[in-house]
Order: C-alpha cells, then sequence, then structure tokens
C-alpha cells in the first residue's frame, strides 16, 4: 500500500489539532459531564461547518447513497458520540498525555480489522512502522504516580486512573470502530472531508441529544466553576474548532487518502506531540519521551517511504 503525501500530511495535522484541544479540554473549568460537554463541543462545531459545508459546498447529498450515509451516521454514533465521552472522562483522570497513550492499540486493531474487513494488507515495513508507533506511545506511557499528602489521596488517585484506563480502552475500541466505518465509505471515492466530517458530527449529536434539558439547565445557572463563564468560552470555542472542527475534517481527508491502518498509525502519533505540553500539567516524560520521538519520527518514514 502507498501513502499519499497530503493523506500523510492531513493525518500529522489531525494529531496536532487533537493534541492541543485535548490540553485545552483538560484545563476547561466546568462542571459538565463528559457526555454533556461531548454534546456542548459537538453542537458548537456543526453551528460553524453547516453554514460553511452551505457557502463552499461540499457534494450533494442526494448523489450519496443510503447506506453510505447510514455508515457515516453510525460512524459518528460510535466514535464521536461514545468514543468522545468515554475519552473526556478518561482525560479528567489520566491527564492528556497519559490519555492520548491508549491510542497505542489503535493503529494495530485497526490495521488488522481493515485486513480482514476491507483488504487492506500493509507491507512489512509498514507494519513495522505502526509497531514502532505502539512502542513509542507505550513509553510515553509510563508515568509515575505524582507525590501525595498522605495515604487516602493516594489511594484515591490510584481508583481513578484505573477507572480512567477503563474509559480510555473503551474510547479506543469505540474510535476505530468509527474509522473503519468511515474509511468504508470515503475510500469509495466518497462525500468530500468536510461533507463526512460533519455527517458523522451529526450521528454523534443524535445519540446525545436526550442530554439537551441537562446541557441547557447548566447553561442558565451559568455552570459551576472557578471561573466567570466570558473566561471559559474562549477554551470552548477554540477547543471546538481545533479538534472537533479541524482535526476531524483533517482525519476524513487523510481516511479518503490512505489506509485505515495506516492513517490511524499516523493519527495516533498525537501522544508524542503532547510531550512538549507535559511539563504545563505537571509531567515529566525525561529520556524515555526523547526516545519515544526519535521511534515516531522513524516509523513515520517507514509508514510513508
Amino acid at each position: 500500500m502507498i501513502a499519499s503525501g497530503d493523506g500523510v500530511m492531513a493525518a500529522l495535522g489531525a494529531a496536532l489539532c487533537w493534541t492541543l484541544a485535548s490540553s485545552l479540554w483538560r484545563r476547561l473549568p466546568t462542571s459538565l459531564g463528559a457526555s454533556e460537554l461531548n454534546l456542548l463541543k459537538n453542537l458548537v462545531a456543526l453551528g460553524f461547518q453547516v453554514p460553511l459545508l452551505l457557502l463552499i459546498g461540499g457534494g450533494p447529498l442526494d448523489r450519496l447513497p443510503l447506506s453510505a450515509l447510514l455508515l457515516l451516521l453510525v460512524s459518528g454514533a460510535l466514535g464521536i458520540a461514545a468514543g468522545d465521552s468515554l475519552y473526556f472522562a478518561a482525560l479528567r483522570r489520566l491527564g492528556t498525555r497519559r490519555a492520548l497513550t491508549f491510542d497505542a492499540g489503535g493503529p494495530a486493531v485497526t490495521a488488522a480489522a481493515g485486513t480482514v474487513f476491507l483488504g487492506e494488507v500493509p507491507l512489512l515495513r509498514q507494519w513495522l512502522g505502526i509497531a514502532l508507533i505502539s512502542l513509542a506511545v507505550l513509553l510515553v506511557a509510563r508515568q509515575r504516580l505524582p507525590p501525595s499528602a498522605n495515604t487516602a489521596q493516594a489511594t484515591r488517585l490510584r481508583r481513578d486512573q484505573r477507572f480512567g484506563v477503563g474509559m480510555a480502552l473503551a474510547a479506543l475500541i469505540c474510535g476505530s470502530a468509527g474509522a473503519l466505518l468511515a474509511r468504508s465509505v470515503l475510500r469509495l471515492d466518497g462525500p468530500s472531508a468536510l461533507t463526512a466530517a460533519t455527517l458523522r458530527l451529526l450521528g454523534g449529536t443524535l445519540v446525545l441529544l436526550p442530554l439537551l434539558p441537562a446541557l441547557l439547565r447548566h447553561g442558565s445557572s451559568g455552570g459551576v466553576g472557578p471561573r466567570p463563564p466570558r473566561r471559559r468560552w474562549p477554551l470552548v470555542l477554540c477547543a471546538t474548532l481545533l479538534g472537533t472542527s479541524a482535526g476531524i475534517v483533517l482525519q476524513q481527508f487523510a481516511l479518503s487518502r490512505l489506509p485505515g491502518g495506516l492513517a490511524v498509525a499516523l493519527l495516533a502519533t498525537a501522544p508524542v506531540l503532547a510531550l512538549p505540553l507535559a511539563r504545563w500539567e505537571g509531567d515529566r516524560p525525561g529520556p524515555v519521551g526523547a526516545l519515544a520521538a526519535c521511534l515516531s519520527v522513524l516509523a513515520v518514514v517507514l509508514l510513508t517511504r
């Protein structure tokens, strides 16, 4: 399988967008639950993307087969509604770098599933690149618990982290399944990346709509948090435009140009891209982080040669 240059750049661009957005979401002071926060960012993203789609056009939907339309909606329900909600729950407990770390299994899982269901068999060097990215991300995962003031605090922290690990693994499964469904549509000269991203967002939003009354109640009360709402909204808008709008559009473009396993492998470099942000969160990757970065660079070369 040959990797196209524009697909590679799109995948790496999406990984960077998700890394920056993850850091912003973690800094957001809010009392919203993970699913409510997911619904909020989906509504904001749709409010931006639907007018943009109407303005610049993304291919008429009447030319899109009903089966393809349904697959994209289901892909959004799995990857965005379920996957992102689980990811937000993990993010609050694990931090940006460790939450992104569980994408390590994504490339291998997606490549294997793509081989079985889509007939997309990576070359030997590409399998090696996928393995190196997975190893790099696992190296990044090595992180000691920060010192705690007492035993009770340490126990609570470990319990939260175990729960976060479970949420992150579930998010990985949902995200990989969503990516494969989207790839099955996009590889057959399907809709534009913007159209596919918008349809996936719509599918994810429809599943979460029952949470809208709770979200509106939070909005009417101003939310609970240490900062006034006017200081939270810039974070919400920036994180949404980066991770949900730009990130998902770039992901769809990458999936349209690259086999699923290769695209997900490049998207999984997000934890390595998060290394420069680690110190802001009290995290110290050290020499292991540098080794992971070098392995990722080598892996990208193997995947894209």
